[in-house]
């Protein structure tokens, strides 16, 4: 889908989508007591894990389409490996495919494919979450099934720590008990899991590009959301009021696109965004990409080795830009333009189902205008 976007200012209450964060968590250890619920109107990313678990527990030979979504992949190999699920097939887009796995998971390839070639066992096991922090949420996930214990011994730096912290407070209200070390985690096996009713509270990652419109001017209101949210991108509410020379994103990576579009705004103001290296291997290569639409549109924003720094203009051009398949990069252009002189044009534009479904739907809503080319 391909529109054109008509600056014009957003106004009125929106209330964002629920959290796939919380999601994915909650749908993986539903699974685990035996419920396979499918929340109402659900993102791309939330429908493969609903898809997947079901296919996991259902069927004998399970092929489990992740579609472009890493959390999929990354929660259900550690979980499919722990059943003993060997011959597993995981596919899903050829960028996601492309996307890094660290550790030694035993994959082989296959036509479209990753095939689990062997299971999992309890004892002590070294995770690498340096990269990304999902693979060690699988396995907290998973491991509490086993039979034996299990210890997980962190080889580095954990990078997006308030993801695992979100991981372990789903598990303990699940009745999962996880003890922590100073260098990792030590899982009792043989638990069980307890069920729980669906927790949908509001995505701070989506709220993030509506906290930043207001911050730019717009009469917006977001409602639902939580401030006790053990949601890291929650900081969003923060650094929406007052953004510094100088953005940390190891903990909160999927604000790059919302806070560099404040930051592009900004006249006359350099902001750094560090500790991001790894942003490049997300649906898009998302530092060149978060670049490249800015400075399309007629921002000043230059890639660095970990991040990117953006210069402040007093008012954004317009132009034609891609969403290169990245739905967070789609909201990026809808948000910008507002403050654009001439319409933007953005080819992709679907591609925000990913994460937020109604996201179009809002959009109009609150008054963006929006023509649909194709």
């Amino acid at each position: 889908m391909d529109v054109r976007l008509l600056p014009a200012p957003l106004r009125g209450a929106v209330t964002p989508p629920p959290s796939k964060s919380l999601l994915h968590r909650q749908l993986i250890c539903l699974a685990q007591a035996g419920e396979f619920p499918c929340p109402p109107d659900p993102s791309d990313d939330v429908e493969a894990t609903v898809r997947g678990l079901w296919a996991l527990y259902h069927e004998k030979a399970p092929v489990i389409d992740c579609g472009a979504s890493g959390s999929t992949l990354r929660f259900l190999l550690p979980l499919a490996m722990a059943r003993g699920q060997v011959g597993t097939v995981f596919t899903g887009t050829e960028r996601l495919l492309e996307r890094p796995l660290p550790g030694d998971w035993g994959l082989a390839a296959t036509a479209g494919g990753l095939r689990v070639t062997r299971a999992l066992s309890g004892g002590q096991l070294p995770v690498d979450g340096t990269r990304t922090s999902q693979l060690l949420s699988g396995l907290l996930m998973a491991l509490p099934g086993l039979a034996a214990d299990s210890e997980l011994v962190l080889t580095g730096p954990l990078a997006s720590r308030p993801y695992v912290d979100l991981t372990l407070a789903v598990l303990r209200r699940c009745g999962v008990h996880i003890g922590q070390t100073d260098c990792g985690f030590t899982i009792p096996g043989g638990q069980r899991f307890r069920t729980v009713p669906l927790d949908a509270e509001p995505d701070w990652s989506a709220a993030a590009f509506w906290l930043a419109v207001r911050a730019l001017g717009c009469a917006v209101a977001i409602t639902g959301l939580r401030r006790d949210s053990l949601q890291g991108d929650r900081a969003a509410a923060a650094l929406c009021r007052c953004l510094p020379e100088e953005v940390d994103l190891t903990d909160i990576p999927d604000l790059l696109p919302p806070l560099a579009l404040l930051a592009a705004l900004r006249p006359d103001k350099e902001i750094r965004f560090t500790d991001a290296a790894r942003l490049r291997h997300k649906e898009s290569d998302r530092l060149a990409a978060t670049a490249a639409l800015l400075t399309a549109l007629g921002g000043r924003a230059q890639e660095t080795a970990d991040g990117l720094a953006v210069r402040g203009v007093a008012c954004l051009q317009g132009g034609e830009v891609q969403s290169a398949g990245d739905h967070r990069l789609a909201m990026l252009a809808a948000c910008a333009a507002p403050f654009c002189r001439e319409p933007v044009v953005l080819r992709g534009a679907d591609c925000t189902a990913k994460s937020y479904p109604a996201f179009w739907r809002d959009y109009a809503q609150l008054g963006g205008k929006v023509e649909h080319l194709t």
